[in-house]
């Protein structure tokens, strides 16, 4: 896993009890806003604003131009293409909403926030690009069957000007895609099309040089399945947490065995680690410490350990002298009353 990045963290708690009863359950919660899914280096989740507007601005400029080109040419390939490309405009759109979404700051309703926004864009951008290429894969097989006569010329020109700005936009997304699912969406959505525009250009040079009308759909063929593998990996990324599952980068049992090594923990129960959004790892637990309530500095190490390890930033642990569930073993203990213990920590 990633180390920390070299910013300063403050960390601060604040506490109350009944100095009558000094037993019961012990809560602590800790995060930290600079953690992002999917593990690596710490940084604070980067803002992608300028890429989306460049991005949007450039593709609906060439999808205004490859549409007027292929209505005065008579091309139906390039004009599908401009209908394609009208849809990764929108996958831009999406998920610049998605984005700007998860950074509306939570409220009493919305305890939130609306961070799960992201993984909803991302995952509604990797169904755009399954139905963008499933129809691709249909035109390729029906005019495998039927190959039609082209220009090649034009065909070549505009497929190799969607190259730089398919590409130029893509690479506006190369730094943040491994850090948030829904920015991956939107680079592999661009890629995805520098790479169909690449396949358009060697397709009409083969058909300049041979005139084999054929090479045309199976170069779309051979480029739609590469394009799938890489969207059904998203598919499936964004569907496991829309569902709270627990991100592939996490490893849960080396988290339980890290927190069971924290001094006086005897056991872990009721552990859950899931994410908020496309850049924030959660994680609650249980932790049985049978010599006694840790104090805040307990709380601290661990939420730093978290981060450290495993890029968790939200960390919240709720601590007993006996176990509360089958889980582990020993007695269970008695409900807890109104008058334990319960501490904050945080770091910023």
């Amino acid at each position: 896993m990633g180390s920390p990045a070299n910013t300063h963290h403050d960390a601060h708690g604040h506490g109350h009890h009944d100095p009558d009863h000094g037993h019961g359950d012990h809560h602590d919660h800790a995060h930290d806003h600079a953690t992002m899914l999917g593990g690596g280096h710490q940084h604070g989740p980067a803002r992608h604003d300028r890429a989306f507007a460049i991005g949007i601005a450039v593709n609906i400029l060439f999808v205004a131009a490859e549409a007027i080109v292929g209505w005065r040419v008579d091309s139906l390939a390039l004009m599908a293409d401009a209908g394609h490309n009208l849809g990764d405009v929108l996958g831009l759109v999406m998920a610049w909403a998605g984005a700007f979404a998860g950074r509306i700051a939570p409220d009493e309703r919305y305890t939130w926030g609306w961070k799960r926004a992201s993984i909803l864009a991302a995952f509604a951008n990797a169904l755009l690009l399954l139905v963008a290429m499933g129809s691709l894969v249909w035109v390729a097989i029906v005019r495998l069957q039927a190959p039609e006569p082209t220009q090649p010329g034009w065909v070549m020109l505009v497929a190799a000007i969607g190259i730089v700005v398919n590409l130029g936009t893509a690479l506006l997304f190369l730094r943040g895609r491994h850090d948030d699912l829904n920015i991956r969406g939107a680079f592999l959505h661009m890629a995805a099309d520098a790479a169909v525009s690449a396949g358009v250009v060697v397709a009409g040079a083969l058909v300049l040089w041979q005139g084999w009308l054929w090479i045309d759909p199976v170069a779309s063929l051979l480029i739609a399945a590469v394009i799938l593998v890489s969207t059904w990996q998203l598919f499936r990324d964004s569907l496991h947490l829309m569902f709270d599952g627990v991100p592939r980068s996490i490893d849960l049992d080396a988290v339980r065995a890290e927190l069971e090594a924290l001094p006086g923990v005897d056991c872990v129960h009721d552990l859950h680690v899931w994410a908020s959004g496309t850049t924030e790892v959660v994680l609650t637990a249980h932790v049985v410490m049978p010599a006694g309530h840790p104090d805040d500095d307990f709380f601290r190490a661990a939420a730093l350990r978290m981060k450290e390890r495993f890029a968790i930033g939200h960390v919240t642990l709720q601590a007993s002298t006996e176990p509360l569930m089958a889980a582990c073993s020993g007695p269970k203990a008695p409900p807890a009353s109104s008058s334990d213990l319960a501490l904050h920590a945080s770091t910023h």
